[in-house]
């Protein structure tokens, strides 16, 4: 394997315990327990480099915490959805459930029923698309609010199970549902990516929407890939974030020539338009069995097909939290592997809430793809959101965001900027203006009804979770409430956004 394709850094939290990771944050020890990369390089680097050592210590100290307490967060959301569902389900009050149990008419929720709503659907109960266009008709340009509002609320349904979703797209938003995937994560050996499809019109489609599921609220495995710093570098491309790799199917840590043999491999499948129905019978990997269809691979043949069938149609890509940096992640292994002509056919890619997938290298590998001849890549992150803050970017790690940046602060402002504010989120300066922040958040909430109407009136549920949001703002912030709010109330970009 060229050795340009065996630059990596992994950091293993389960390495060690907490006597050897004092060794290693204050004596600059027991480096190789915690870090592998491809030939110790940059070992001295960190050995003595105290912001390395810090930067790391962090993401340790952080993994393993969510890591000791994932079973009780696991059954902790199980639970949430069961009773949240039953109340809802039984007259949404708990009077009501009271009466239902007296009565013997308790309804029971059935899991993965068109019915059973997830948390972030009982945080905002929104399914209905927001048409801002004046007519009705949908149109599929960058920087229509139309489409912006459905990226967000694609973002936000990504959650529900395949039925809702289907149901909701349908017959709520009168578009077709292609299909619901569950994808396989070869590092953790589960389907534990999930993407959605749907079309605007089922026959001549004018757009294919691609929507990734975002980091599960309750999901310790999602948020600690949010705090990892693991990279692998494609030469000439720039380094990439490790966990986010593996959630699209494109390699394991434990075996990092998978990435090589991922990643390398270029558009050696014919033309999307000389004939082949699709690349079924060329597979990406051919190893695989169909239980471990991994996103990538089952997205992109996928659209090749679309693409093929609906000959004026462009896609688009998105998701909220980890979703959007799938959303992003997956063009750019497009571009990775010269796959040119599904490329032409990119309307735009919307991130709501997103994590940092790379390096500054890697931004400017994709500047030429995706800010010509008009941007078609919008990061929209919204006041305090800690997640577009992760992973931290220093002068040590680099970790830098890319494409344009729709800021929207508390009050639903929209600024183009080239970075949120308070980049990294821990800034001392900060503290302040956060928990104050929060306390108007709540305030918002509680008469938001009376203000912009009964839309925007939010439940018990979500002022709970801004009574939670006092003490930890960024991730309060994080809920696609905000999102969608800013979506529909914030003012119009100051930016250029053309049709394409």
């Amino acid at each position: 394997m060229d050795s340009e394709w065996r630059r990596y850094l992994i950091v293993r939290p389960e390495k060690g315990g907490f006597v050897e990771l004092f060794r290693y944050a204050f004596l600059g020890r027991d480096f190789d327990r915690f870090v592998d990369d491809d030939d110790h390089s940059s070992s001295s680097s960190v050995d003595c480099n105290w912001s390395w050592r810090w930067v790391i210590l962090v993401s340790i100290l952080v993994r393993k915490f969510i890591s000791f307490f994932a079973i009780p967060i696991y059954w902790t959301g199980f639970f949430l959805d069961f009773f949240l569902n039953l109340l809802s389900l039984n007259g949404a009050s708990f009077f009501a459930l009271l009466n239902n149990f007296i009565h013997g008419r308790v309804v029971i929720p059935d899991r993965g029923s068109q019915s059973f709503v997830s948390t972030i659907g009982h945080l905002d109960a929104r399914l209905d698309l927001q048409t801002t266009n004046g007519n009705g008709a949908f149109q599929p340009h960058m920087g229509n609010r139309a489409l912006m509002d459905l990226c967000i609320m694609s973002s936000k349904i990504a959650y529900e199970n395949p039925k809702l979703i289907k149901n909701v797209v349908n017959h709520h938003w009168n578009m077709h549902f292609v299909d619901f995937y569950h994808c396989w994560n070869d590092f953790e050996k589960q389907m534990s990516t999930q993407v959605f499809i749907l079309c605007d019109k089922l026959k001549d489609a004018n757009l294919v929407l691609v929507s990734f599921r975002g980091t599960e609220p309750f999901d310790a495995h999602d948020w600690s890939t949010d705090f990892d710093y693991s990279w692998y570098q494609i030469p000439n491309v720039g380094k990439i974030h490790i966990g986010f790799l593996e959630a699209l199917g494109l390699g394991n840590r434990n075996q990092p020539t998978t990435f090589y043999s991922n990643l390398q491999r270029k558009a050696n499948y014919g033309s999307l338009f000389l004939g082949t129905d699709s690349d079924e019978d060329q597979p990406f990997v051919p190893e695989k069995t169909p239980a471990e269809k991994t996103a990538y691979d089952i997205v992109r043949s996928k659209l090749r097909s679309l693409l093929k069938e609906h000959k004026d149609a462009k896609f688009i890509v998105t998701g909220h939290s980890l979703g959007g940096a799938l959303a992003i992640l997956f063009p750019t292994v497009l571009v990775v592997h010269e796959e040119m002509e599904i490329m032409e056919r990119l309307l735009g890619v919307y991130t709501f809430g997103q994590p940092r997938i790379g390096n500054r290298q890697l931004g400017r590998f994709m500047e030429p793809h995706l800010d010509r001849p008009v941007p078609k890549y919008f990061r929209v992150v919204y006041c305090n959101d800690i997640v577009p803050r992760l992973p931290y970017d220093d002068k040590t790690f680099l970790y830098k965001h890319f494409g344009q940046c729709l800021y929207y602060n508390s009050h639903y402002i929209e600024k183009n900027v080239k970075e949120e504010p308070n980049r990294n989120f821990f800034g001392m300066r900060f503290i302040l203006s956060q928990h104050l922040n929060a306390v108007w958040e709540l305030v918002r909430g509680l008469t938001m009804g009376y203000v912009e109407g009964a839309e925007y009136k939010e439940g018990w549920f979500r002022i709970l979770v801004r009574i939670i949001g006092l003490a930890l703002p960024g991730f309060s912030a994080h809920c696609p409430t905000d999102y969608v709010n800013s979506i529909r109330l914030g003012k119009e970009s100051s930016i250029h956004m053309s049709s394409i």
